[in-house]
């Protein structure tokens, strides 16, 4: 079934090929310039330090209904080994098999494709089986720290804690939440946006947490592409509402995203801890170290992304 109209239309508007020219591979991360580090390494006051990753293990936030996503299957491989002989020092080491967005992770640019093209124009055949993704990859990424800007949608519309299954986040709501945070959303952050989802996770229901999910409208791109948003995460599996909001439009806000924009989204990102110390402190911006591991070729990446105050 072809795209809706809406879609293309927002897809007009939110454009970004050819913007930081015809070879760019990065998209949005150019936004994250060297005055906009000093200014986000300038936010840290406290120094009080949030991590932000979910842990990798077997029982992890994958239910199968995403085939070859797998948790996060750890081996150990050598277990007090003498390499040298008895007597001398002993080594263990370990192994691991996962999908690289098992867990928490970047969705990198070519992650989805419509109409045959990912970011910049170039061809969604260049993913291959052999070569990976030849343009785009999530090693192009080589260093992502900014001022990050946790905008939440939950605590600004004075939930339990949760949004509603149901909730598309609007740019209503997002400004809702700007207004919470006390502190407008400017060029090159890395905005946070906290739904409470990732509640369910924690609670042990891993199935409730996939679906149905809060997350973002399709709406919303137009208000990170307004305010030069470098990359977008949040605290839900799919990242944004699910089931759609539009019938048959499944993954809209990801092809906006990450093949027009070129903007960076990032999911299952635990917010719980950061919302409780932002409202501690009374402020929600601060430095975030988000790099992800650099697989070449990648269309995803797991991350352990740490909030400094």
């Amino acid at each position: 079934m072809p795209l809706p109209p809406e879609f293309h239309e927002i897809a007009q508007r939110v454009n970004n090929w050819g913007r930081w020219g015809a070879q760019d591979e990065v998209g949005t991360l150019n936004l994250i310039t060297g005055e906009v580090v000093r200014a986000a390494a300038a936010t840290v006051r406290s120094g009080r330090r949030v991590p932000l990753a979910l842990p990798l293990e077997q029982d992890g936030v994958q239910t199968g209904m995403i085939p070859g996503r797998v948790n996060p299957l750890h081996t150990m491989v050598a277990v007090n080994l003498e390499m040298f002989g008895p007597g001398t020092v002993a080594t263990s080491d370990d192994a691991v098999t996962m999908g690289l967005q098992a867990a928490t992770h970047w969705d990198a640019l070519p992650h989805v494709s419509h109409s045959g093209r990912i970011y910049n124009g170039r061809p969604a055949d260049s993913i291959t089986a052999h070569s990976r993704s030849a343009f785009n990859g999530i090693d192009k990424a080589r260093h992502i720290v900014s001022r990050g800007v946790l905008l939440d949608v939950a605590r600004a519309m004075g939930t339990d804690g949760r949004l509603a299954g149901d909730h598309a986040v609007t740019p209503e709501d997002l400004e809702a939440a700007e207004e919470l945070a006390g502190t407008a959303v400017r060029a090159g952050d890395i905005v946070l946006v906290r739904t409470g989802q990732i509640r369910q996770y924690l609670a042990g229901d891993k199935h409730g947490y996939a679906f149905p999910s809060p997350g973002l409208s399709i709406r919303c791109p137009e208000w990170f592409h307004a305010r030069d948003v470098a990359a977008v995460a949040n605290d839900t599996l799919v990242f944004e509402i699910f089931p759609p909001e539009i019938e048959d439009l499944w993954l809209g806000v990801h092809a906006l995203d990450l093949v027009e924009m070129g903007m960076l989204q990032g999911q299952n990102w635990n917010l719980e801890e950061l919302s409780e110390a932002c409202s501690e402190e009374g402020r929600y911006e601060f430095l975030l170290a988000a790099t992800p591991e650099p697989f070449v070729g990648g269309t995803g990446a797991p991350v352990a992304p740490v909030a400094v105050l």
